[in-house]
């Protein structure tokens, strides 16, 4: 058993569980302890099996109740030297349970091994991962969201994803005709904002493989994007290539299904 849900993904909190058979971590945490436990409790999940928080930035809606939940679970905090510099504040007092782990250096987590790579975001020290299982070889969960640019790095750590959770945060036309002043519209925009649809549809083209499964689209804005049309965007891609991938929409409000990696 190797499975990924999007728990909560949006503009105003992020959160997704990982599970490969009795262990099961938490990457970032920018909903509720509440959230996330009750999310845990409708895939009959016990709290017990969270062996870790992981945080990919120091951004509110990454991170915003990591503290919380790690005094919660008795359960430990991954984060990067930076990273940690820059939301220590919004931690609290972990004592000890702050782990430090580097961007390019793999490390594992009961079933779980985790591989962070940079990704280009305006954060101090942002990652992105890749996932996979010792119990279950040759599957492989790649996560990028607040991805600005998509590197020559992302696209190869992505590739040969079986599942793939993708940023697909705005309509560049509703961003454009949208409320957000010009200089917030220019930060999404760059090469350290968010993937437009018409992008996550260009990192498809790059590393689309046969054998990738699963795409959720996660990261909606709220304000400058509509799920479908992000989900119409995509599939019409896919429905080009006469690609059969299982296509999923993240809520900002509800969890995706537990999905097969």
């Amino acid at each position: 058993m190797f499975q990924v849900s999007v728990l909560a993904s949006g503009s105003k909190g992020n959160s997704l569980l990982v599970r490969s058979g009795e262990t099961a971590i938490i990457l970032d945490a920018g909903i509720s302890a509440k959230r996330i436990f009750a999310a845990l409790d409708s895939f009959r999940i016990d709290k017990e099996m969270v062996q870790a928080i992981l945080i990919s930035h120091e951004h509110s809606d990454h991170c915003g109740s990591a503290g919380a939940l790690s005094r919660l679970l008795k359960r430990p905090v991954y984060i990067t030297r930076d990273t940690f510099s820059y939301s220590a504040h919004k931690l609290g007092n972990l004592h000890e349970r702050i782990e430090f782990f580097r961007s390019g250096e793999e490390f594992r987590i009961g079933e779980i091994i985790c591989e962070p790579f940079k990704s280009s975001h305006d954060a101090v020290d942002s990652c992105n991962f890749i996932f996979s299982s010792q119990v279950m070889q040759g599957r492989k969960l790649g996560v990028a969201t607040d991805l600005g640019y998509p590197m020559k790095l992302s696209l190869t750590k992505l590739s040969h994803s079986t599942t793939l959770v993708l940023e697909s945060n705005h309509d560049e036309q509703m961003l454009i005709d949208g409320p957000y002043e010009w200089h917030l519209k220019q930060r999404v925009k760059s090469n350290h904002g968010h993937l437009s649809n018409k992008q996550a549809v260009g990192v498809i083209s790059q590393i689309y493989h046969t054998g990738l499964e699963n795409l959720v689209l996660a990261h909606l804005s709220e304000v400058n994007n509509h799920p479908g049309l992000a989900r119409r965007t995509m599939q019409e891609y896919l429905d080009g290539i006469r690609s059969d991938v299982a296509l999923y929409v993240a809520s900002p409000s509800e969890p995706t299904p537990l999905i097969d990696i």
